[in-house]
């Protein structure tokens, strides 16, 4: 089934004012509950990193492991979690960053990457990249290289993928939305 921009956008759900007032949400998860969206999204990523060099697939708590863990199934790669701080057991690695409408901080587990692990870089949306840059040192900093970034949506207004092409890191989104 190829990949169809308008019917994957159609099922992402604006919600105004959500998580505070202000920010339009772009809430992914009816993707999830509509089969033919789910294969199409699923397999406009294996098609893409099937003959790929990377070696692993990370991706950013939570809703990026939805569609990561169905990748790297499919591609046959180890997964690699990066949560929320407090949320993984063992030794962990944290970094602290800003969210356009906060703070937080993510882990990885100690040992998680090693040098010369080539990582695919999910989430589920590209905003102005804090997360994605927290998620990038926590890699790095344990010797690996990322590959790529990869989202379901980039909100390019918000400078995200700009800063993080900007830095060297190539970026592959599925859909953007310019100024709405």
């Amino acid at each position: 089934m190829l990949y169809d921009d308008f019917y994957v956008k159609s099922l992402i759900q604006t919600v105004e004012d959500w998580p505070k007032e202000g920010i339009s949400f772009r809430d992914i998860t009816p993707i999830f509950s509509d089969p033919k969206g789910m294969r199409m999204v699923v397999d406009a990523y294996v098609h893409r990193y099937m003959s790929s060099d990377i070696s692993h697939i990370a991706c950013i708590d939570a809703r990026g492991f939805l569609i990561a863990a169905v990748l790297a199934y499919e591609l046959q790669k180890p997964l690699i979690l990066i949560r929320k701080k407090g949320k993984l057991p063992g030794k962990t690695v944290s970094q602290a960053y800003a969210l356009e409408y906060g703070e937080a901080e993510l882990e990885i587990q100690e040992g998680a990457v090693k040098a010369g692990n080539n990582v695919l870089l999910f989430d589920d949306l590209i905003a102005t990249g804090g997360t994605l840059f927290a998620a990038i040192k926590l890699l790095t900093g344990q010797g690996a290289t990322i590959k790529e970034v990869a989202a379901i949506i980039d909100l390019p207004d918000l400078g995200g993928s700009e800063k993080l092409r900007e830095s060297d890191v190539p970026v592959f989104s599925l859909c953007a939305y310019d100024g709405d």
